[in-house]
């Protein structure tokens, strides 16, 4: 094979790679967007045993082979979640199936939750730079479920007041 024949395949390949491709980003029909998906896996194809003839060895083909089997299998898929998904919406538009997506997950609550009247509490670690077998912490620093928390409560509290003063 000579090197205008193997111009002449990989041209072919890559127009029928670029065909696929602008194919898949501008449609909207699933069909359609598989369909090209199979279009630019065939210019690969082509790519690869116009490679494997030019270098006179079968890895190409056979490595080409196996871009069709597993094309063959996608396509398989893709039918079958085709047909389920036109089942539930009737249409075979992608933009009708965005709202489909991470459907077992519950949707979070924009506020509060609703019966949650009480607070949760955790317990308080030592702040860092004090040992609490040396010194306890105070009976202040405790969390009081009563009492709500801030960012600014950290401010006056003791033992920050007792870090700083160590400092």
């Amino acid at each position: 094979m000579n090197h205008s024949e193997v111009q002449n395949l990989l041209l072919l390949g890559g127009i029928l790679f670029a065909i696929g491709l602008i194919g898949f980003l501008t449609r909207r029909s699933i069909i359609l967007m598989f369909l090209s998906l199979e279009t630019m896996l065939s210019g690969v194809s082509i790519n690869l045993i116009a490679f494997s003839r030019f270098h006179q060895n079968y890895q190409g083909q056979i490595l080409s082979v196996m871009v069709l089997t597993i094309a063959a299998c996608e396509a398989a898929i893709a039918l079958a979640m085709v047909v389920s998904l036109y089942r539930r919406k009737a249409t075979l538009d992608v933009q009708a199936w965005d709202e489909l997506s991470e459907t077992i997950l519950p949707k979070e609550p924009e506020g509060d939750y609703i019966g949650m009247e009480h607070l949760e509490t955790y317990p308080k670690l030592s702040p860092a730079g004090l040992d609490p077998r040396d010194q306890p912490m105070p009976s202040s620093f405790q969390a009081n479920p009563n009492q709500p928390t801030s960012e600014l409560d950290h401010k006056t509290s003791p033992i920050v007041s007792e870090v700083n003063q160590r400092g």
